[in-house]
């Protein structure tokens, strides 16, 4: 079996169950799995620890490359194929979704192999390494069994398949026989043995569930199938047991190959969040909203009225950032990092985003529980009292805070829409006032020390020459007029001077960040930019970026949160949840540009 590890990030495909993640390559090999959830011990490392960090790679042997890979339509199934000596080999894997209710809480991985047209010999090899180690495996009954720390991990196959974890072992699949491989991965719970045939039938089942969960997103959306698509990989990013989303599932894939921009990603941004919960409620899905707006009342309860700039899937403090010693990275790219420093920012945004998606709630008929408005009035309060503090900014420049123009406008968001809330639940006059003056306050302030003087649209920072692409989210938010030559100019500025060519766009000016070393385009701005265009009126250019950028996807339709604007080659950690939701807020902001109407959350 050829190793895939430095295969280009665009070749993998994702699987999850809402607990956590795999990413899964063309060749057959599951290079990346952490367990118990997604910030958990890499059990499968390959991705950034090299080869000797695990994979469980199946396939063709000998190795060819795939003649399609799609994922089955309205489903987290993804299917392989390869024209094989023999015969034509199908590889189907997923892994099964939200399983407490019928299992033991566990990571349940099936790959189910099958021949057509003659026998195909392949490949199988087993070596997981939680934490850069070899498992020690016994065997109970038809199961290979191990313990690693507090994980607990057995495996099963169709047959007299005979398996040795850490060594390759070879197969015939025949036609109308097919393989089925089952890998189940535990954490403080009993051994979940689970047989092949047991784990299709859970396979089936959780397939009519994400159809049924697909179908019911509305059919006049613009490109509906990349929508589903991205909604799905969103749902997939999501952490049930506490209803966080992760921000990436990965940690270090680099934004410049080689490079030191290697960051973890697999916290949740409450930012992030917010835009997620957003866009579920906008398509309809206010039930996956629900859930983050639960998580977070729980999570910020310690820090309130602070808001951590990023906390864990169970909403504590994020580990202290280190760095992983003897791992590789991706194509060398050191440091591959644990934790995140930029959970002791003050990030001003996060506090806008957040607001931003409880009206959303209270909008689609979901009214905030007391203990919620509660929480949220704590937030404006801190908004009222801190707003004229500099900050990190949505960017978390490793530099000095600076006053940024998008944090003031989102820290005018968050008393806006405070203010909208109370207009539904009630305030005390006193605190109203206090919010309404800081919002004026607010608003005074952007425009007289936040737009340029020369170019008359909104810059990065007061006293910056700079454009900033987080300035594209202005046209939805109502802090001007769609028609405002501000909004026009800034629009403008940002398409001419952060331009990456055709509709890829820079965050900032590069290299603009105090580290050395470059980065590629940040595909969200890309889609915020269609956004920007179709609600300041200009629908035909929107759609037409839109279009270029449906075809930078992966052949599976996934993003990572950069590209490289030479190579196009997908960069930074993936798949990212914040390039999906911008992808659905753009579709969105198409549609009602279409029936003339404004945004969802607008």
């Amino acid at each position: 079996m050829a190793s895939t590890v430095g295969v280009p990030i665009a070749d993998y495909g994702l699987l999850g169950d809402t607990r956590t993640a795999a990413l899964a390559s063309s060749a057959g090999s599951v290079d990346w799995l952490c367990a118990p959830s997604f910030d958990g011990t890499p059990v499968f490392g390959a991705l950034v620890g090299g080869e000797r960090s695990g994979s469980f790679a199946v396939g063709p042997q000998p190795a060819v490359p795939p003649v399609t890979r799609r994922y089955r339509r309205g489903t987290a199934t993804l299917e392989t194929e390869w024209e094989a000596t023999g015969g034509r080999l199908l590889l189907e894997e997923t892994m099964v979704a939200e399983t407490a209710g019928t299992l033991a809480p566990a990571s349940v991985l099936v790959r189910r192999l099958s021949a057509s047209r003659g026998p195909v010999e392949v490949s199988i090899m087993l070596d997981p390494r939680p934490g850069g180690s070899a498992c020690r495996w016994s065997r109970r009954g038809a199961h290979l069994v191990a313990e690693a720390g507090r994980l607990a991990l057995s495996f099963s196959a169709d047959g007299p398949l005979a398996v040795r974890p850490g060594a390759p072992s070879r197969a015939v699949v025949v036609p109308g026989r097919p393989l089925t491989l089952v890998l189940s991965i535990a954490s403080g719970e009993p051994l979940v043995l689970l047989d092949p045939a047991a784990a299709w039938d859970l396979v089936a089942a959780d397939e009519e569930r994400w159809r049924a969960w697909s179908a019911e997103v509305d059919d006049d959306l613009p490109h509906r199938e990349a929508v589903v698509r991205s909604l799905l990989t969103l749902r997939l990013l999501s952490f049930s047991p506490s209803g966080a989303p992760v921000a990436a599932p990965t940690t270090s894939l680099p934004e410049e190959p080689g490079g030191l921009r290697n960051w973890d990603y697999r916290y949740t941004w409450p930012r992030d969040a917010s835009l997620g919960a957003r866009t579920f409620l906008a398509v309809g899905k206010g039930d996956d909203a629900a859930r983050f707006l639960s998580w977070l009342l729980h999570a910020s309860r310690l820090d309130r009225p602070r808001l951590p700039a990023l906390l864990t899937l169970w909403g504590t403090p994020v580990p202290t950032e280190r760095t992983l010693p003897g791992w590789p990275g991706y194509r060398g790219s050191e440091p591959v990092r644990v934790g995140n420093l930029a959970a002791a920012q003050h990030q001003l945004d996060g506090y806008g985003w957040v607001l931003d998606a409880a009206w959303a709630s209270v909008e689609a008929g979901h009214p905030l529980s007391s203990e919620m408005w509660r929480a949220m009035r704590s937030f404006a309060d801190y908004v009222a009292a801190r707003w004229q503090d500099p900050d990190a900014g949505i960017w978390e420049v490793r530099g000095a805070p600076a006053h940024h123009v998008h944090s003031k406008v989102m820290a005018w968001v968050a008393l806006d829409r405070a203010l909208r809330i109370a207009s539904r639940q009630g305030a005390r006059a006193r605190k109203l006032r206090r919010w309404q003056e800081a919002r004026e306050g607010i608003e005074a302030e952007a425009r007289a020390r936040g737009i340029h003087p020369s170019t008359g649209s909104y810059r990065r920072a007061y006293g910056s020459d700079d454009p900033d692409a987080a300035l594209l989210m202005l046209p939805g938010l109502g802090f001007e007029d769609p028609g405002s030559p501000r909004l026009a100019a800034t629009v403008e500025r940002i398409g001419r001077e952060l331009a990456a060519g055709g509709p890829l766009l820079y965050r900032y000016p590069p290299g603009r960040d105090g580290l050395p070393g470059g980065e590629g385009a940040f595909l969200p701005c890309s889609f915020w930019m269609v956004e920007a265009l179709a609600v300041t009126g200009r629908r035909v250019e929107a759609e037409s970026a839109f279009e270029d950028l449906l075809r930078l996807a992966t052949p599976l339709g996934l993003y990572g949160e950069e590209m490289d604007p030479e190579t196009l080659e997908q960069l930074g950690n993936f798949p990212q949840c914040l390039t999906h939701a911008a992808l659905v807020q753009a579709a969105i902001a198409l549609r009602a540009a279409d029936s003339h109407r404004s945004p969802a959350g607008a």
